[in-house]
C-alpha cells in the first residue's frame, strides 16, 4: 500500500515536502452498527416534546470518565511492556516515555495535562494549523477527515470555517463511528462548540460503513514519527490505524489519499538545539545507528538565556 505523507512539524518551520513511504499492514475488523448517539448503559439524546436535546453535561462527563479509564489501562500495559526484554512493542513505549517526559519537562506541553498516553497538545499547535492550511492540498481539499484531539481543534476549525466537510470519529470509536459535519448546516456561531468532541456528537451527522464518500485529506495525530519513512508512533491503542482501514474498506480513501501527522524537520535543527534537549540528541543517534546514515544538521544559532523554572 503506498501512501503519500506530509510531515506536519510542530518544533520547526513547515515545508512541502511529500515523502513516499511503503506500509504493508492487513487489519481486520468486526463492522459497526448504524451508530445510534447512545452507548451500552448512557443516551445521550433525550426527547424534550416533539424534538430531541442533546445532554452536553452528561456526554463530556461520560467521555472523561471513559478517557480516564482508558488512560490507566494503557499506563498498566505501557508499565508491563516497556520492561519486558522480549516483548517487540517494548521500545514502542520508551520512545513514547521519552516524548512525553520531556514535553512535561521542558513546559512545552498545552491542557490536557499530563500528556502522557494522549497524543499531547503541543505549544505552537495552532501556528501549525495555520501552515497546514496555507496547503494548496488543504485548500482543495472538500472533505478532511482530522482526529479529536485537542492539538488538532484549530484543523477542525479551519475545515469547517473554510466550507469543507470535517470527517472526525468518536473519540475511541466507543459511542459510535464517524460523524459528518459541515459548516452551512451548523446554527449560526457553532463552529467553535462543533469543533470539540461534544460538539461533533452535537452537531455531526452519524455515518455507517455504507455511506458514499470521498476523503481527500486525513490529518493524523502522533507521538513520534521517523524522519526517514513516515513510520508513526500513537499513543499505543491503534484506533488511527483501525479508522484508516475502516475508511479503505468503505472506499473513501485510496493509495493516493494524502496523509498529514507530525515530525521533527533534523535540518532545521541547530546544534545548539539539539545540544540542549538530550532526548533528541539520543533520539538522532538511534535512527542514524538503524538507517546507517547520518541526519541532517541546521545551521547555527545563538539560542536565548534558559528561563529559569520555579520549584
Amino acid at each position: 500500500m503506498d501512501t503519500t505523507l506530509v510531515r506536519f512539524s510542530w518544533a520547526f518551520p513547515f515545508r512541502k515536502s511529500l515523502t513516499k513511504i511503503q506500509k504493508n499492514s492487513s487489519l481486520s475488523f468486526t463492522p459497526f452498527p448504524k451508530f445510534k448517539k447512545e452507548s451500552s448503559n448512557l443516551r445521550y439524546f433525550c426527547k424534550m416534546g416533539n424534538r430531541e436535546s442533546f445532554d452536553e453535561t452528561t456526554f463530556e462527563a461520560e467521555r472523561l470518565r471513559l478517557d480516564s479509564q482508558a488512560r490507566d489501562s494503557m499506563a498498566e500495559i505501557a508499565q508491563n511492556e516497556s520492561g519486558s526484554e522480549t516483548d517487540p512493542k517494548a521500545w514502542k513505549w520508551r520512545i513514547r516515555k521519552r516524548v512525553w517526559d520531556l514535553m512535561e519537562a521542558e513546559n512545552i506541553a498545552q491542557n490536557p495535562r499530563p500528556v502522557h498516553h494522549r497524543i499531547p497538545n503541543f505549544v505552537g499547535a495552532s501556528s501549525a494549523s495555520e501552515r497546514l492550511g496555507g496547503l494548496e492540498e488543504f485548500r482543495a481539499a472538500g472533505c478532511v477527515k482530522v482526529n479529536p484531539d485537542s492539538p488538532q481543534k484549530q484543523v477542525r476549525f479551519l475545515t469547517l470555517s473554510g466550507g469543507k466537510k470535517l470527517l472526525t470519529p468518536q473519540p475511541r470509536l466507543r459511542t459510535g463511528f464517524f460523524s459528518i459535519l459541515e459548516s452551512r448546516i451548523l446554527p449560526p456561531g457553532a463552529i467553535n462548540e462543533a469543533c470539540t468532541s461534544a460538539g461533533a456528537a452535537k452537531y455531526g451527522r452519524p455515518i455507517g460503513l455504507d455511506e458514499k464518500i470521498k476523503v481527500d485529506l486525513i490529518v493524523i495525530g502522533s507521538v513520534a514519527v521517523d524522519p526517514k519513512t513516515g513510520a508513526r508512533l500513537g499513543k499505543g491503542e491503534g484506533f488511527a490505524e483501525l479508522e484508516y482501514g475502516m475508511l479503505r474498506y468503505m472506499g473513501a480513501i485510496d493509495d493516493k489519499t494524502m496523509i498529514v501527522t507530525s515530525g521533527i524537520y533534523w535540518d532545521k535543527l541547530s546544534p545548539e538545539k539539539l545540544g540542549q534537549i538530550r532526548i533528541l540528541r539520543e533520539l538522532k543517534s538511534k535512527i542514524e545507528q538503524m538507517t546507517g546514515k547520518m541526519l541532517p544538521c541546521g545551521p547555527s544559532e545563538k539560542l536565548p538565556p534558559t528561563a529559569r523554572r520555579k520549584r
